[in-house]
């Protein structure tokens, strides 16, 4: 019989957007997010990412410039990094959960103490207190790094004891985050993306990150990784300098779970129209959850312990991923519907 789509829902009383809705999808791609940093954006480089991302097999399914402008209005740079930004940018220093050993054991003092006598800023607040950019905080932060006047609270979570001619010292979560984010939002700058697709049986995503990108010190990259390929030739590309850890050119999602999350940050992708998304909620998870783990919070994990939730599904592939962050959604009592 020659029946139409909309013949078929029609005689099974649905009508054709709920007859659409109710077919199965495919097995989910491995999907990530990929974008040359704005301080390094021009067409050579622009190239070189494009042709080898389809060199390797995978679809661009997107491509487009987000202005700096953009970037800062509406924070979307803070919320990419928000383990980090929420330290130096969102949150106020009562409100971070600072682990007073760690704290009294580098500075002497309790956290408690400082935070009653106000000498603690977020890195926004302290550029505001010390009168001075982003530029001038990040040298102090790095002279307390020099004279050991820092400590690691947690990932992504750092003090420093910052300390200014004529300036009382004081207390500074996050500092390096400000010439971070102003990487991002000096104004005329441009960040280029690109959305990526391809089978998980034609490069796990280990290999995506670790061959196709290559490693986060570029100089360790190889030859024909992306970061790798540029960095051999960054004055052939055009660049003002040789890229290095902070500026490695090209940025890519550490898993599909996090590429999902940074197209709905980046793209204001609606989680339900996002391929993945749709898989975890096919799955059991709850919108609710997998909306808050776009923040990367720590959860608790399978040995028992608390740790970040990215972490726990990096490097995983699109169909092993859901299956780890629905196990990780039941251990919080959270992922059946």
């Amino acid at each position: 019989m020659n029946r139409t789509v909309a013949g078929i829902a029609g005689a099974a009383g649905l009508g054709l957007a709920a007859w659409k809705f109710s077919q199965p999808e495919a097995p989910p791609k491995n999907m990530a997010f990929v974008f040359v940093k704005p301080n390094q954006v021009n067409e050579k480089v622009k190239n070189t990412v494009r042709e080898g991302l389809k060199a390797k097999g995978l679809t661009i399914t997107r491509e487009g410039d987000i202005t700096s402008e953009t970037i800062d209005k509406k924070k979307l740079v803070d919320q990419h990094y928000y383990a980090i930004a929420s330290k130096a940018t969102i949150l106020k220093p009562s409100e971070l959960n600072v682990p007073n050993d760690k704290f009294q054991k580098q500075f002497g003092v309790s956290w408690a103490d400082v935070l009653a006598k106000g000498q603690a800023y977020n890195a926004l607040d302290a550029c505001e207190k010390l009168g001075c950019d982003a530029a001038g905080l990040n040298k102090a932060w790095g002279a307390a790094k020099k004279n050991d006047k820092l400590v690691k609270l947690g990932g992504g979570f750092y003090a420093g004891l910052v300390e200014m001619p004529g300036k009382p010292p004081i207390y500074v979560f996050n500092a390096f985050f400000m010439t971070m984010r102003a990487q991002y939002t000096c104004p005329g700058r441009i960040l280029h993306y690109f959305t990526v697709e391809w089978e998980e049986k034609d490069l796990p995503w280990a290999d995506f990150r670790g061959k196709l990108l290559g490693p986060t010190d570029p100089k360790d990259a190889p030859a024909d990784s992306l970061r790798g390929k540029v960095f051999r030739s960054w004055q052939a590309h055009d660049l003002a300098a040789e890229p290095n850890t902070g500026d490695n050119v090209v940025h890519a999602s550490a898993s599909p779970f996090e590429g999902m999350c940074e197209r709905m940050n980046w793209l204001a992708t609606p989680c339900r129209s996002d391929a993945y998304c749709r898989a975890l909620l096919n799955a059991g998870m709850k919108e609710e959850t997998i909306k808050a783990w776009g923040n990367d919070p720590q959860v608790k994990l399978e040995s028992g312990k608390k740790g970040s939730v990215w972490d726990a599904l990096e490097d995983t592939d699109a169909t092993a991923g859901i299956a780890k962050a629905k196990k990780l959604a039941d251990l919080q009592g959270c992922g059946c519907k």
